[in-house]
């Protein structure tokens, strides 16, 4: 499959912001399951600092404001060619060791109800308790937006049982991980049926399986990721890996629009050819 992708990011500011540093985790790699055909990252209204590949394999463009500027905008866009893996990625490569994997953040810290979710998880084998773990979310967990935000816990989604696609991660994320899995939270972009235009990235989670590697599980569609995701980066929680972070001085009011199209531009060419 051919995905074309563009995600338009504007920071609006009622007066000019004193300073602004932002991190960008924006590039796809190419990886077993997807190849980039294309992509660029333009920037306005601020100032290209350094790019790098951070401890995760990210590739990190930082950008700076600074001065009289009030808009910034951050528009990503390309292709890429993307197989169906049934959610698998492979070996474990990077800096960090696997091991690393298991260690809890503030996001992603399992309390009394984690725990409780993992006592109704069974399986023959690791790969049959992910995927249990995965149904297991989705069925406690309801995909309603506006009851979370990125500062959620992963207890906090279990205790109000609602949230987006971020915190369905961070739940398999903890439980994962409470079942001593190494797992990491994914962000990037996911294709949806007869819907070019979305409001946000769509995140979902992987887990370390013997012999097979990363494995993706997607609880808030409870699938592995197949041909219709890309992904953009990963870590030990959203943290790690949001498209956009950074920091500010000074307090300006900041308004953020975001607008993401994601189609299938093989069957677009096909479109214009019958």
């Amino acid at each position: 499959m051919r995905l074309k992708i563009s995600h338009l990011t504007e920071y609006r500011y009622d007066e000019p912001a004193q300073f602004s540093l932002q991190r960008l985790r924006l590039t796809p790699p190419t990886t077993s399951a997807q190849k980039v055909l294309g992509w660029s990252l333009k920037v306005e209204g601020a100032t290209p600092e350094v790019e790098y590949d951070d401890q995760y394999g990210n590739h990190v463009n930082l950008v700076s404001l600074e001065g009289e500027q009030q808009v910034t905008r951050i528009l990503a866009e390309g292709e890429v060619e993307t197989a169906d893996l049934n959610g698998v990625t492979g070996p474990h490569t990077g800096f960090c060791p696997l091991w690393l994997f298991l260690r809890e953040t503030p996001l992603t810290k399992g309390g009394k109800l984690v725990k409780e979710l993992i006592k109704s998880v069974s399986g023959d084998n690791e790969l049959a308790r992910m995927h249990a773990l995965m149904a297991a979310i989705h069925e406690v967990v309801d995909y309603k937006p506006g009851t979370s935000d990125t500062a959620t816990t992963a207890e906090q989604v279990l205790e109000k049982k609602s949230g987006v696609c971020q915190d369905h991660a961070h739940v398999f994320v903890a439980a994962a991980r409470a079942l001593k899995v190494p797992a990491r939270y994914v962000s990037g972009y996911l294709m949806m049926e007869e819907k070019v235009e979305q409001a946000a990235t769509h995140a979902w989670a992987e887990a370390h399986i013997p012999g097979l590697g990363w494995v993706g599980f997607d609880p808030a569609n409870e699938i592995c990721p197949d041909a219709r995701y890309i992904r953009l980066a990963a870590g030990l929680c959203y943290r790690d890996a949001a498209p956009i972070s950074g920091m500010r001085i000074g307090t300006p009011g900041e308004t953020l629009s975001v607008t993401v199209k994601v189609e299938d531009s093989g069957q677009m060419q096909s479109q214009s050819q019958s």
